[in-house]
Parts: C-alpha cells; sequence; structure tokens
C-alpha cells in the first residue's frame, strides 16, 4: 500500500515537469515548422513566414531568429535535401561541410547537389533587415541600436511604425534618439495625409544621410509625365527648404573632409619628404634612390608579416624600427660605397642614385617577383570614425597623421637635443670648423644620411597600409618629395613640415573641381612660380650648401 502511495505522488510531482517539457518540445516543433517556411518558392508565402516569425512573441523573442534571418538576409541560407533542414554550408574539397543553423549541429560534409540556397529578392531583404533591425533595438549596446536605427532609415516600411513609436518612447540615448526619429519621419514622409507628409519633411530639418537626400530629392523631382511627385506644393515647398539647408550643410562638411584628406597626404608627404629635406637640404646630395628607401621600409613590413602571421596586430609596431635599421644601413652603404665620392657634383650624384634606384627595384623584383604585395592591416587601424552621416575619417589615415607627426618630433628632439644632432648640424654649418674641433666629418655624413634614409622606410611602413607594396611604391611620391622641400625651404625640417600640409590640403581642395592630374600640375606651375620670387623656399636655411 505505501509503495502504491509514493509512486502515485512521484506521479503527481513528476507531471509538470514532464508536461513542461513537452511543451517546450511542442513550441521548439511549431518553430522549425515556422522557419522551413522560408525555403518555399513563392515569395508571397515568404514573406507570410517573416510575418508569423515577427509578430509572434516566443519566436521573435527566440535567440536562433537573429542568425536564421541575417543568414536569409546575406543569401547564406540553404536547404540540406538529405536531412530536410535549413543550413550554412562551407565549401571543401571533398563537398559542402553542412551545419544546422538552428542547433549549430555539424552535418558532415555533403555532396555539393544537396544544398539548395534559399532565395530572397531585394523587396524582402529589405523587410528581412528592418525586422533584424526591431530586433536590435531591444539590445542593451548602444552601437547596436545606432545600427537598427539606421538600417531602419533605409528600410523606411510603414510595418515598423509601431516599433519605432515604441523604441522612442524607450531611448535615452540622443543620437539613437535622433536616427530613430529620421526613420520615423522617413516612413511618414510617404503618408496619405498632405499635413502629416508637411510635418515629416519639416522634421527633417538637420538630417543629413544620403537616403534622406535621396527621398527629398524625389518628392521636389517630375515624373517622366510631367506630373510633380509631391501633388502638394506645401509639402514640395517645405521639401525644398529642407534639401537646399542640407546641401548646403553637406558641402561644407565636405570642404572640411576634403581639408582632413588633405592633412592626411600631407602627412604622408611629411615622412617621406623628411628623410629628404636631411639628405638633399642638409647634406647637398640630390638622392634619386630615396623612394627606393620607402619601398624597402615597405616590404620589410610585408617581410615581417609574412614572418608573424598570428601576430598582425603587433608586426607593424615591429615594422617600424626594423624598417628604420634595414633602409638605415643601406642608405649609409651607398654613402659609404659611392656618394661621398661625389660631394660638390650635384649631377653626378643625380645620375649615380638613379642608376642604384634602378638596381633596387630590380632586386625588389628578383626577390618578391614584379607582383605587388598586400600588408594586412591591423584590426586597430581598420574601420571608419563616423563623425556625422556627412563626415567620416578612416582609422588609418587617422593614425598616419599623428605617427607622421610623432616621426617628426621626434627627429626634432634628436637634432637639437643629442650630440649627433649638434655634430649635424655643426658640420652644416661650417664643415672646415667643425673638422678642425674634431668632428669625424666623414662619419656625421654617412650617419646623417642613413638617418634620412631610415626615415624614408618608416614612411614606407605608413604607405604599405594605404597602398599596395611593389618595387615601384617609392616612384609616386619622389617627385612630390622634392617639391616639399624646395617649397619649404631647403634643409629647413620646420619649412618641410609647412611644405607638406600645404601642398596636401591644396592638392585635395583642388581635385573636385580640376581632377587629380591637373591639381597636380597646377601645384607644380605654382611652385615654379613661386621659387622664382624666392629661390630659398618660404623658408630659407643658412649653410655651407645654400651659401655657397
Amino acid at each position: 500500500m505505501l509503495v502504491r502511495i509514493f509512486a502515485l505522488l512521484l506521479a503527481l510531482l513528476s507531471w509538470p515537469v514532464t508536461a513542461l517539457a513537452e511543451l517546450s518540445s511542442a513550441a521548439n516543433a511549431d518553430y522549425e515548422k515556422a522557419v522551413l517556411g522560408l525555403n518555399q518558392m513563392s515569395f508571397v508565402k515568404k514573406q507570410q513566414t517573416l510575418n508569423q516569425l515577427m509578430n509572434t512573441p516566443a519566436f521573435a523573442t527566440d535567440p536562433r531568429t537573429v542568425p536564421v534571418l541575417s543568414a536569409f538576409a546575406e543569401g547564406q541560407l540553404f536547404f540540406s535535401k538529405s536531412a530536410q533542414r535549413l543550413v550554412t554550408i562551407e565549401a571543401v574539397n571533398e563537398g559542402m561541410l553542412t551545419k544546422d543553423i538552428l542547433t549549430g549541429e555539424s552535418l558532415g560534409v555533403l555532396p555539393k547537389t544537396d544544398g539548395k540556397r534559399v532565395l530572397i529578392n531585394n523587396g524582402l531583404r529589405g523587410q528581412v533587415k528592418g525586422a533584424l533591425a526591431g530586433l536590435q533595438l531591444a539590445s542593451s549596446d548602444n552601437a547596436t541600436r545606432m545600427a537598427a536605427a539606421k538600417s531602419l532609415i533605409v528600410a523606411s516600411d510603414t510595418a515598423f511604425l509601431p516599433l519605432l513609436d515604441n523604441a522612442i518612447a524607450q531611448e535615452k540615448e540622443e543620437d539613437v534618439l535622433r536616427s530613430l526619429a529620421v526613420a520615423r519621419s522617413m516612413i511618414q514622409i510617404k503618408s496619405e495625409d498632405v499635413e502629416q507628409r508637411r510635418k515629416a519633411v519639416e522634421s527633417l530639418e538637420g538630417a543629413l544621410e544620403p537616403e534622406v537626400i535621396t527621398a527629398l530629392t524625389a518628392i521636389t523631382g517630375k515624373t517622366g509625365n510631367g506630373d510633380f511627385v509631391e501633388p502638394d506644393e506645401s509639402v514640395r515647398n517645405a521639401a525644398q527648404a529642407v534639401l537646399t539647408s542640407a546641401e548646403r550643410t553637406r558641402a561644407a562638411y565636405k570642404s572640411v573632409e576634403d581639408v582632413i584628406f588633405g592633412v592626411s597626404l600631407g602627412s604622408v608627404l611629411l615622412l617621406s619628404a623628411v628623410g629628404l629635406a636631411i639628405t638633399f637640404g642638409v647634406m647637398g646630395v640630390i638622392n634619386m634612390a630615396h623612394g627606393e628607401m620607402m619601398m624597402i621600409g615597405a616590404y620589410t613590413t610585408y617581410v615581417i608579416q609574412q614572418l608573424l602571421p598570428h601576430h598582425i596586430e603587433y608586426s607593424l609596431l615591429l615594422a617600424v624600427p626594423a624598417a628604420f635599421l634595414v633602409a638605415g644601413l643601406v642608405g649609409v652603404v651607398m654613402e659609404r660605397g659611392m656618394i661621398r665620392y661625389l660631394y660638390g657634383r650635384p649631377l653626378e650624384t643625380l645620375l649615380a642614385t638613379f642608376g642604384i634606384s634602378l638596381i633596387l627595384q630590380q632586386a625588389a623584383r628578383s626577390i618578391f617577383s614584379p607582383l605587388n604585395k598586400a600588408v594586412s592591416t591591423p584590426e586597430w587601424m581598420s574601420g571608419l570614425w563616423e563623425i556625422n552621416p556627412a563626415l567620416s575619417i578612416t582609422f588609418n589615415r587617422f593614425y598616419i597623421i599623428i605617427f607622421s607627426l610623432l616621426v617628426f618630433a621626434g627627429l626634432i628632439i634628436a637634432l637639437k637635443k643629442t650630440m649627433f644632432g649638434l655634430q649635424m648640424r655643426a658640420v652644416t654649418q661650417n664643415r672646415a670648423m667643425a673638422s678642425s674641433m674634431g668632428i669625424r666629418t666623414g662619419w656625421v655624413d654617412a650617419m646623417t644620411f642613413g638617418l634620412g634614409s631610415g626615415i624614408a622606410g618608416i614612411a614606407g611602413v605608413a604607405l604599405s597600409q594605404l597602398t599596395n607594396v611593389g618595387p615601384n611604391l617609392g616612384q609616386a611620391y619622389i617627385v612630390d618629395s622634392f617639391m616639399v622641400v624646395v617649397f619649404g625651404g631647403v634643409g629647413n625640417l620646420f619649412g618641410t613640415l609647412f611644405g607638406a600640409l600645404t601642398l596636401g590640403i591644396a592638392n585635395k581642395l583642388m581635385e573636385p573641381m580640376t581632377g587629380a592630374v591637373l591639381a597636380k600640375i597646377l601645384v607644380l606651375v605654382f611652385i615654379i612660380l613661386f621659387i622664382q620670387r624666392k629661390p630659398r623656399g618660404m623658408f630659407a636655411l643658412k649653410g655651407r650648401f645654400v651659401e655657397g
């Protein structure tokens, strides 16, 4: 009797657990059945499946919904015929490595014919992205919610109005709230109510997103029949006023962006020219192989990344001193082996260094092949810093600006505060007097040439993050480097800084109006005319070569 009572109590206690397990299993089966609806041939039925997923709270909050819809929107969702499941696949030699997208379970390698892509069209893709944005608006991360709000600006579907109203009511972050308001207005400009359309257009004042500009332009335009797209004149006038203001603001930010890009170009020119300012300006040597020193620095970066393929984040930091040493050593060998015999003969120096540049280029082709080599960008240098929808800066350019200024500051400190800098300045001003004071002028010449070449190698590290590495890398910058040195003042480092930034900004400001080639020509003509008036450049440096 006691055994029967105990068994009855055990059954009563286990019933809720069993019932819950059965309910959970049934709910999971319902979810899997609903998701499989995405594989139907009819896009209308796919739309119905999407609505079911989003309008059923249990489905919408299921953690599997986001990866399923993301894969669907990106065209990476497949249906396995043998497993009868939705899967993701990865190509391998034997076939397709297949994984169940709902469970993450690996189904092994299946034949390539087993997987059928779940098709999606542009209209449905936009709605899926909007649905994903709706799910992401519930995130606690500001960046995730901002990305979701921006995707809703693109989607601009009336079905998302309740979602936006709810998100606006709960949002506390000002930037996210502004993007949500823009997304809401983008939907309401399609309203059938004239007053609501006008208020929506007016609320877009100050919005700079490209989608907003496109929508406002469409409102003020005409159809193929010559009729206005927007029939109400007050809405058209409001749209034109907002559009004019937005275009004016975007033009101002475009000018700011051009200046920033000019500073970025000027920073690259500074790195490439500051070494030349030492070898050409201080020593009086026309080094046509200066561009190849930059090439050597870039190839050094490439080699270090090949040696440390799993440490890309640190390889660039190691490449800076390595490139300085390698390029500097090559510079010292050049100076000791040839250039020291040609001081005072600039034409012969030019021809000799031009020959060396050809030898170094051919050596690079023989060692690394004539093909360009790609240098990976560390993750901390990748991406975009978006200040606002009309103004953004890539991180790699931002870091190069900072890096160039740090290198320049380090060089100034080295020349002003070290014994080598003192000796170099003494030899520059009066070689005979410096020699009589016991300074080894030959050693100073070699180290000075090595310093200039080493800084050119550092410039090559920076250039490797902006362009592919190849044997002709330095040729694109050698002429610009000479122009910077001559314009700023031969041998004057602060003049080099001024000249690099001035020419970089001038190039970028003129390019939108004249084109890149004509802009360079105009800059060259300006420098020629400027040198006619001030042969010593903007900031003249006194020294034995300048005075002589």
